[in-house]
């Protein structure tokens, strides 16, 4: 496969290197104004563009089309229609129009809308992302598409996203044009690094809590862990080397760049890492890695895990965001040589500072999640609190900056107006810290906090929004200004003294932290429940309003919806919980005292003078859990039904935050202790020594 990587690699996708082979030249150029310059799309364009990405899909195998969505379940979403149609003598013709590639109309009623639908009203349409390329999978053309509601609410991830895209471009290219850079169009670019767990399937099968809810509900510790830190690059087990490998050609068939992979931090854990694209594009491909993980890994009897916490007591999977803003021809968060460079950096960077600490609050709600609350300040993970990583060299020149002081760097560079400004700065002169959420890397920041399993487009809708918003204000002030170099000095270092809160560069595990960061006055939302209603917090909704990025309607809707994902998973969890406790995990206790009892009836039959203390202690220790395992299961099942039955969103998320989880751990711990002294042979689950450690075959 290696020496015709270069002929697979986007072999099944209708990019532009097929596009400009097979298109009439007009159309081409057309179709490339839209791509590149968001130009609106001509309908015989479109219908030019479909009658030829029919014919290539034809050839590569495929007999219908989809339009591949993403909706507020975060997953992808596909309706296959054949392109097929009769023609009333018998036969048929193959058929796909302009019509069909720019719009479809699937059922919206039973997806989450958060009340945007009823399910009386089931229209829905989804509408062609030109700037994200077609493919070819399982025989199927599919095609990115936006879905919105019959009276044109965002019903997805992906059109706050665009709409946010469009935001900061707009606003950012206002910034350049006064730094004298005429430019078409900025992006916002992001590269997601992938974490995942391979575990056996046939351990997976023997383990309802994994089928059912993505991670163990119950399972004692093993007695080695990852405190060796040996599988951490370590070398690549040979059932999971092939794996990756056709993970690899399968990605680079579909013209996801996949780059980089290895062994992460604990047992069974992985990474894949893609090199950068435009941000909606990464988002397609990420969604594309996630399904193509989980489709290859039973090939090689294994099955991938992509909850954030599968595995209690090791590390468990987050999905890190490479943020940039780029335009064709530069990087705007890289430094460059020179003091305008250096300026223009600056104002970009401050932007960056002002938007996250601003809007801290609706950036946590992106990762708010009940898989990512057990991951989140866990010694893994970065904290619950926002802030910012820049790193020694960059912070001793915004505290320069901030304090009029020189800055005393390697190289030191001072403009006539009396400020000092940033030399050359190297992409590696910052060490890394994994406890910061949102950490500058030289020309990019890394926000750490979204889980394993979530689609990005929250946080990068956020994100852009946010930093748009900053933008706009630089530039309408700027724009007024008399002495545009004094003034975008000035307000570089307006926002670094009022913003300079938000930056830390310390241990964001440490419990001063915490203090310190609560003295500063930054919000520490640390469960979802609790982060989510600044979702409809006024100034956020303001915000998404102001840049036409999601309507107020449309704010409610996400909230009413996570807070209803949130209350339905932990009640599927603990519904799973009980399930297991009753019919397997009571039973198996049951049954091997049943085994002890009868071991020591046998000796005493033997003679009164053997010893029967082992027994006797083993069985007192084992009745014990066996009660209070009876106790608990009736305390979860009593609180499960009373937040079941609240019909309020808002507090029943929080009754099952409150009352049910505390339920959970208890009967999780119990069960635990039980499993570390029931024989092997009866305990039902596979135990997590042999899920993590299990021999090659």
């Amino acid at each position: 496969m290696a020496a015709n990587v270069m002929e697979v690699y986007g072999s099944k996708v209708f990019n532009e290197h097929v596009m400009k082979e097979r298109l009439p030249s007009a159309t081409y150029k057309s179709l490339k104004d839209t791509l590149h310059k968001g130009a609106p799309l001509d309908i015989e364009v479109a219908n030019v563009v479909a009658s030829v990405m029919k014919r290539w899909a034809m050839e590569l195998g495929a007999t219908h089309y989809t339009h591949w969505f993403q909706p507020l379940t975060g997953i992808t979403s596909e309706k296959h229609d054949g392109f097929v149609s009769p023609v009333g003598d018998g036969t048929a013709i193959m058929e796909f129009s302009g019509k069909e590639l720019v719009r479809g109309e699937p059922d919206a009623s039973s997806f989450p809308s958060g009340g945007l639908r009823a399910t009386c009203e089931a229209r829905g349409y989804t509408a062609w992302d030109p700037t994200s390329y077609a493919f070819v999978k399982d025989d199927v053309l599919c095609i990115p598409t936006a879905f919105v509601s019959y009276t044109g609410e965002a019903l997805d991830k992906k059109t706050p996203l665009l709409r946010s895209m469009k935001a900061l471009a707009t606003q950012a290219t206002r910034i350049l044009k006064l730094f004298g850079k005429d430019v078409d169009y900025v992006s916002t670019t992001i590269g997601p690094e992938q974490e995942y767990f391979l575990v056996r399937k046939e351990d997976y099968e023997a383990r309802q809590d994994l089928i059912l809810t993505g991670r163990t509900l119950f399972g004692a510790p093993a007695a080695k862990g990852q405190e060796l830190e040996e599988h951490y690059f370590g070398t690549i087990r040979p059932r999971v080397s092939a794996f990756m490998k056709e993970l690899d050609e399968t990605l680079w068939e579909l013209g996801v760049p996949a780059k980089t992979k290895h062994n992460e931090v604990a047992p069974c854990q992985h990474e894949l890492a893609p090199i950068f694209d435009t941000a909606n594009v990464a988002i397609d491909h990420n969604l594309l890695t996630m399904e193509m993980m989980q489709k290859i890994a039973p090939k090689y009897g294994l099955v991938c895990l992509l909850h954030e916490k599968p595995f209690e007591g090791v590390n468990g999977s987050g999905k890190h965001n490479n943020w940039s803003m780029s335009t064709s021809k530069e990087n705007l968060l890289d430094p460059g040589d020179t003091p305008m460079e250096n300026l223009q950096f600056l104002v970009f960077l401050a932007a960056v500072i002002k938007a996250v600490d601003e809007y801290a609050d609706l950036l946590r709600t992106a990762v708010a999640t009940p898989g990512n609350d057990h991951r989140l300040g866990a010694n893994e993970a970065p904290p619950a609190i926002i802030s910012i990583f820049v790193g020694e060299e960059l912070e001793a020149v915004i505290d320069a900056i901030a304090s009029d002081s020189p800055y005393a760097g390697p190289v030191r560079m001072k403009m006539d107006l009396g400020v000092d400004v940033l030399p050359k700065f190297s992409k590696d002169t910052t060490d890394r810290n994994r406890t910061s959420p949102f950490a500058f890397t030289g020309n990019k920041f890394e926000f750490r906090m979204p889980g394993s399993h979530q689609n990005l487009s929250d946080a990068d809708t956020i994100l852009n929004t946010a930093v748009a918003k900053e933008l706009k204000g630089y530039a309408d002030e700027l724009e007024k200004a008399d002495n545009f170099t004094e003034a975008v000095i000035a307000l570089v270092k307006r926002t670094i003294r009022d913003h300079r809160r938000v930056i830390f560069n310390g241990d964001g595990y440490s419990a001063e932290w915490e203090i310190e960061a609560e003295r500063r006055g930054l919000p520490n939302k640390k469960y979802a429940p609790a982060a989510l209603p600044a979702l409809i917090a006024p100034k956020n909704i303001d915000l998404m309003e102001e840049f036409g990025v999601m309507t107020r309607t449309e704010m409610f809707s996400r909230y009413e919806v996570e807070m209803e994902h949130y209350a339905k998973i932990i009640n599927i969890e603990a519904l799973t919980m009980l399930e297991m406790a009753r019919k397997q995990l009571l039973p198996a206790i049951n049954a091997y005292m049943g085994e002890v009892a009868r071991t020591a009836s046998a000796k005493r039959a033997v003679s009164d003078k053997i010893s029967v203390r082992a027994e006797t202690t083993l069985l007192e220790h084992l009745s014990r859990d066996a009660d209070t395992m009876s106790e608990a299961i009736d305390r979860l099942a009593a609180a499960e039904r009373t937040a079941q039955a609240i019909t309020d969103m808002t507090t029943k998320a929080n009754a099952f935050h409150d009352s049910v989880l505390p339920a959970m751990n208890e009967l999780r711990s119990v069960a635990d202790d039980a499993e570390t002294i029931c024989g092997e042979e009866y305990w039902p689950l596979p135990s997590y020594s042999r899920m993590l450690y299990y021999v090659e075959n």
